[in-house]
């Protein structure tokens, strides 16, 4: 179909690697349990638009170009380490403010609240999926496996696989951002267990920014 072939092996392949925890699934669901439904699928739109980029950059061959251009792989990479170190002291920042008052009742008086109002959700989404050039190259390697050699369009063939695997995140999302509306609940009422899920979120995301400043071509 369209150039692509073992569908139902990449279909299988696809969904294992969409469960595996990653910096864009985990941004979302904070974003969800903190802000709400809407908010998620503000960043969960950002996802997808930077994972769309991925993959057009990663068909135009920009995959190779990271691949053998250390230096440039070693920019975007350690920007893209950096974006998520910042992103991480943010998170604990909040989690300390929250700690510090934990013993307050007053909803309204929540530091997560106060803190992310202006949050631009979306923006960051897109900056998390776009600093990963292990991404592109992922794209790229675990497209090529499935795409038919002799067929005439070959840029048709990873449109495909990409709406395949942008319709897996988008379901898979879903389910994060509407668990993450049931765990803001439970946080609103226990603020340590929000402040404690803040701190882990916040260093999940400092581990990311180590992996990823670890990576290579």
């Amino acid at each position: 179909m369209f150039g692509v072939i073992h569908l139902p092996t990449y279909l299988a392949g696809l969904v294992l690697i969409v469960l595996l925890p990653g910096p864009n699934s985990l941004y979302v669901l904070s974003v969800a349990a903190r802000r709400g439904v809407r908010a998620g699928y503000t960043a969960a739109a950002g996802v997808f638009c930077g994972d769309t980029v991925l993959m057009t950059l990663s068909a135009a061959g920009v995959a190779s170009l990271l691949k053998t251009n250390a230096v440039l792989f070693g920019i975007v990479k350690y920007a893209g380490a950096g974006y998520l170190t910042w992103l991480a002291f943010g998170m604990l920042r909040t989690a300390w403010g929250m700690w510090r008052t934990r013993r307050e009742r007053t909803v309204a008086e929540t530091p997560a609240v106060a803190a992310e109002t202006g949050e631009r959700s979306y923006r960051r989404a897109l900056v998390i999926s776009l600093f990963n050039p292990k991404a592109i190259l992922f794209f790229v390697a675990f497209f090529v496996q499935f795409v038919d050699p002799g067929y005439a369009y070959p840029a048709l063939s990873f449109v495909v696989l990409g709406a395949f695997a942008q319709l897996a995140s988008f379901l898979y999302l879903t389910v994060l951002i509407f668990s993450g509306t049931r765990l803001a609940e439970a946080f609103r009422r226990r603020k340590a267990l929000s402040a404690g899920a803040t701190s882990a979120a916040g260093a999940l995301f400092i581990g990311f920014a180590v992996k990823l400043s670890l990576a290579s071509t």
